[in-house]
C-alpha cells in the first residue's frame, strides 16, 4: 500500500494532497511543506495524519479576571463552595442516605432562584409530587424553581440544551442512565458516561451543574473516583444521626480552599446554618471532668474549638479494646506507643475509648497533643482546668512540634471565654492572644508539668 503524506502551507495552513509550488488558498510561492502524520498505528486506533487546530498560548503572567459568582444566601454553603457559585461549575455532593442532602440542595435552589439564576431540579429518585411535599414543609412552596423527575440522560439532555438553565441539581447521578451504554443504572460504565455527558454540558453551556452522589459503607462516593476528577469540587455531607449537626466538607475545590467546613443544624424548618460552630460544639460541656480535653484545631480556613473524650479502664479480656469516634486509629496507636516508649506508661490491660464530641472528624495532627491529655487525665483520674485549649503535633522521639496558624487559634479560644493554652515550644509567641500560654518542648515534661509524673 501506497504510503499516504499530507501537505500544508505555513502560511495559511491549508492542506494539500500534493506538493505545488504555489499555494491555492492564499496565492503565496514556496509555502507549502511535507507534513509528519500526528500519530502512527492501526487505522481506526490512532490519531493518523490529519492535522488539528492551532491551540493559543499565553504567557504564565497573564492576568485572568476570577470567575463571577453567585452567592446563594447561606453562608455557610457558599463558604465551603469558595465564596458562590461559578457559572460552568460541576459539582459533586456526597453523603449517607439521610444525611440532608436533598434538603440542603433544595434550599440552596430556591435561594440561587430567588437571586435571579434559571433553576432546575431533576430528581431520579422521588417523584414530583415528593418533592413538592418537601419544599411546602420547609416553606419554599413559591420558589421560581423548575422540577421534573426523570432518569434518561438523553432526554435531560434534550430539555438542558433547549432550555439553557443557570443551575441544574440532578439528585443522583446513580438514576441516571445512557441508551448507549449495556449496563444497569447506578454501575460503574453509566455513572461515568452520565457524569462525563453533565460535565461536558456544563463547560459548553455556561450552566452550573450540581450532583448528588452515593456513598458506600467505606464513606466514598459510590462508583469510579475518575468521577471526582471531572468535576470542579466535591463536597462531602457528614454527621451522625444521632447529633443534630451536619458538616458540609470540601475536600476538592477548583476556585477555592479544599478543607474548607460549613456547619449546618438539622431543625424541623430544615438546615439551619450555624455561624459559630466553637460554641455549638462547645455548648454541651458541664463541669471539666477526667478525659474531657479542649482542642482548637482549624478546619479550612475556620479556627474550631471542640472536646476531645477519653476514657481508659481495666479490661477484662486478653485483648484491650482500642475504639475511637472521629479521630484516626492508626494515629491512637501511634499516640500510646509514646507515651509508653518514651514516657514509660502504660496501657497494657486497659481498655481505651475516645470520642469526638459533636460529630465531628478531626483529620489534622495538631490534634495529637490534646488526645494524649485525653488520654492522661482518663487514666490518672485528674481534670484538667476548664479554661484551657492543648494543640500540638507529637513525633515518634516524643518532641512536641509546632503547627501551624497559632493565632487563629488563640484568637478563637480567647473569644470563646479561654484564658490558657498549652502549645508546643518554637511556634508564634501569639502573646497578643490575651491568653496565658505554656510552652512545652517535649511530651515527657507535659506529663512532668501537667500530670506530676514522668
Amino acid at each position: 500500500m501506497a504510503k499516504s503524506n499530507s501537505f500544508s502551507c505555513t502560511s495559511c495552513g491549508a492542506t494539500h494532497s500534493r506538493w505545488s509550488g504555489r499555494c491555492d488558498a492564499c496565492g503565496e510561492w514556496n509555502t507549502i511543506v511535507e507534513e509528519a502524520p500526528l500519530s502512527t498505528g492501526p487505522k481506526g486506533k490512532s490519531l493518523g495524519g490529519k492535522r488539528g487546530s492551532f491551540l493559543t498560548l499565553t504567557d504564565l503572567s497573564t492576568e485572568e479576571t476570577p470567575p463571577p459568582r453567585t452567592l446563594s444566601g447561606i453562608g455557610e454553603l457558599d463558604r465551603v463552595l469558595g465564596g458562590g457559585l461559578v457559572p460552568s461549575s460541576a459539582v459533586l455532593v456526597g453523603g449517607d442516605p439521610g444525611i440532608g442532602k436533598s434538603t440542603l440542595l433544595l434550599q440552596a435552589a430556591a435561594r440561587f432562584a430567588a437571586a435571579g439564576l434559571k433553576t432546575f431540579y431533576i430528581s431520579g429518585e422521588e417523584a414530583s409530587a415528593q418533592v413538592r411535599m418537601r419544599a411546602q414543609r420547609l416553606g419554599l412552596g413559591e420558589a421560581p424553581v423548575k422540577l421534573a423527575a426523570a432518569t434518561s440522560l438523553r432526554d435531560i439532555l434534550t430539555t438542558l440544551e433547549a432550555e439553557r438553565p443557570d443551575l441544574v441539581i440532578i439528585d443522583s447521578i446513580q438514576t441516571v442512565w445512557s441508551d448507549t451504554v449495556e449496563a444497569a443504572p447506578g454501575s460503574v460504565s453509566q455513572v461515568r458516561a452520565a457524569a462525563h455527558e453533565l460535565t461536558s454540558f456544563a463547560k459548553r453551556s455556561n450552566t452550573s451543574v450540581i450532583l448528588v452522589g452515593h456513598v458506600t459503607k467505606d464513606g466514598q462516593i459510590a462508583g469510579p473516583r475518575v468521577v471526582e476528577h471531572m468535576v470542579d469540587c466535591v463536597l462531602y455531607f457528614e454527621g451522625e444521626r444521632g447529633h443534630q449537626f451536619r458538616i458540609l466538607r470540601s475536600v476538592k475545590n477548583r476556585f477555592g480552599p479544599a478543607d474548607e467546613i460549613g456547619v449546618f443544624e438539622m431543625t424541623g424548618a430544615g438546615l439551619a446554618e450555624v455561624s459559630n460552630p466553637s460554641a455549638l460544639f462547645l455548648s454541651g460541656r458541664g463541669t471539666p471532668s477526667p478525659g474531657s480535653v479542649v482542642f482548637s484545631g482549624i478546619e479550612g480556613t475556620r479556627p474550631l474549638l471542640v472536646e476531645m473524650q477519653a476514657l481508659v479502664a481495666p479490661t477484662p479480656h486478653s485483648q484491650p479494646r482500642r475504639a475511637v469516634v472521629g479521630w484516626d486509629g492508626a494515629r491512637l496507636a501511634m499516640i500510646l506507643a509514646v507515651l509508653e516508649a518514651r514516657c514509660g506508661i502504660p496501657f497494657a490491660g486497659l481498655d481505651v475509648y475516645l470520642n469526638v464530641a459533636g460529630g465531628l472528624k478531626i483529620s489534622e495532627p495538631a490534634a495529637d497533643l490534646a488526645v494524649a491529655a485525653a488520654l492522661l487525665s482518663a487514666r490518672e483520674d485528674t481534670a484538667l482546668p476548664a479554661d484551657t485549649v492543648v494543640f500540638g503535633e507529637i513525633s515518634l522521639s516524643g518532641a512536641l512540634r509546632p503547627v501551624g496558624q497559632t493565632e487563629n487559634r488563640l484568637k478563637e479560644a480567647q473569644k470563646l471565654g479561654f484564658t490558657a493554652a498549652i502549645t508546643p515550644s518554637g511556634g508564634k509567641p501569639g502573646g497578643d492572644s490575651g491568653l496565658k500560654l505554656t510552652h512545652m518542648g517535649d511530651l515527657t515534661a507535659f506529663v512532668g508539668d501537667i500530670f506530676g509524673a514522668g
